[in-house]
């Protein structure tokens, strides 16, 4: 049982591994702004890419196509 208000560790990761996507949105030429709106309106599109197991530099590649 997990303890009240502890983060779900699924979601850390998802969250974590959101970041490092952004970051690499980033580095191939949008802004951040950019970068985090495009994660938050295709939301579950990456997270089902995130439970695909695609690495975040697959699904950078998958989202710059």
């Amino acid at each position: 049982m997990k303890k009240k208000g502890a983060p779900d560790p699924d979601e850390v990761a998802l969250i974590e591994w959101c970041i490092e996507v952004e970051g690499l949105l980033v580095a191939a030429g949008a802004t951040p702004r950019q970068a985090q709106e495009h994660i938050e309106e295709e939301a579950e599109w990456f997270t089902d890419l995130f439970y695909n197991g695609l690495t975040p530099e697959e699904a950078a590649k998958e989202a710059l196509n």
